[in-house]
């Protein structure tokens, strides 16, 4: 079975969801390159599409993702990837998830604490 990677300029999305609890921690992109270093390395590895180029989650903070299960939509265009995140958060602004923000009564609120301090971890850039 092979992954249709001719939509999204070559890209899939990748749906990246904690294998314990379900809960779903970030969307990323992969190419095939990223799928490939994926699978070799255990490690989630994405396509950055503001830089064009591979990047391992994890790179600059350790908060990496160990993969435990790979998984494709009927389509083959799509990726669940269940993961065990090593860290206290997968959100490069300090959350244990990038969904964060919860939509209550057509405003947009923080549902949630932070678990880490991005500045500490990224530098004052995050």
């Amino acid at each position: 079975m092979e992954l249709d990677f001719t939509k999204l300029e070559g890209l899939l999305p990748a749906v990246i969801q904690d294998h314990a609890t379900g809960r779903v921690l970030m969307v990323g992109f992969m190419n095939e390159e990223a799928f490939r270093k994926t699978v070799e390395t255990g490690y989630a590895t994405f396509y950055s599409r503001s830089r064009k180029k591979l990047w391992l989650k994890g790179e600059s903070s350790g908060h990496r993702l160990v993969v435990k299960e790979i998984s494709t939509d009927c389509d083959q265009d799509a990726l669940l990837i269940r993961v065990e995140a090593l860290g206290p958060g997968v959100c490069h602004n300090g959350y244990q998830s990038c969904f964060y923000r919860r939509l209550e009564n057509g405003q947009w609120v923080e549902s949630e604490n932070r678990t880490y301090d991005p500045n500490a971890v990224y530098g004052s850039k995050a």
